[in-house]
């Protein structure tokens, strides 16, 4: 299955199963990227944040206007750090951001019980680190891309290079058919 890819400066489709590295300097201009991948030729997707709350994560969704009703959040940070929650159909949690079975399990649990074209965003994969440690997030990002195959869905899991030493970002780029490299002017590059 192909899907579309409507994110300037990259291949006009890719086909199921495929990783998309999103490599930025800082967070501030992945919205726009992380929501334009989401809101096409998609019928349901997955947010797994270990950076925002689900509140945050739904309100970035209303501002770049993608439709909530085909959305589900993982929320990794809510419980740690003592907020209100409430589930819902459609935000979800695990109790801590350095949780990786409770995330990998929740992904594969979400992949399971869709079909149709399922798309998965992982903002980010820097903040798991941070919290589980490298070789986590590298086993982490392994077996979710293993999902995703399986699964014939495609996701797009952003990494802030500033933090990471170059052999780290170049093992997290080792492991994806897709990069996308965004400059701090916001201009765009990618391998495919």
């Amino acid at each position: 299955m192909d899907y579309s890819l409507a994110i300037d400066g990259t291949p006009e489709t890719i086909s199921g199963g495929t990783g998309v590295l999103l490599l930025h300097p800082s967070t501030g201009e992945t919205d726009r990227i992380d929501t334009d991948f989401l809101k096409t030729d998609t019928d349901n997707f997955l947010v797994i944040s270990t950076r925002t709350t689900a509140r945050e994560v739904k309100q970035k969704l209303e501002y770049y206007d993608v439709n909530e009703e085909r959305a589900e959040i993982l929320d990794t940070l809510s419980i740690e750090r003592g907020y209100s929650r409430r589930s819902s159909d459609n935000v979800h949690y695990v109790a801590a951001p350095d949780d990786v079975d409770g995330i990998v399990e929740h992904i594969d649990g979400f992949l399971e019980a869709h079909d149709g074209k399922l798309r998965l965003s992982f903002d980010s994969v820097t903040e798991l680190a941070y919290y589980a440690g490298d070789d986590a997030a590298l086993d982490a990002v392994e077996r979710i891309l293993e999902l995703l195959e399986k699964h014939d869905a495609i996701g797009l899991f952003h990494v802030s290079e500033e933090p990471h030493d170059v052999s780290l970002v170049d093992d997290f780029r080792a492991l994806f058919d897709g990069t996308i490299d965004l400059d701090e002017d916001g201009s765009i590059e990618s391998e495919f």
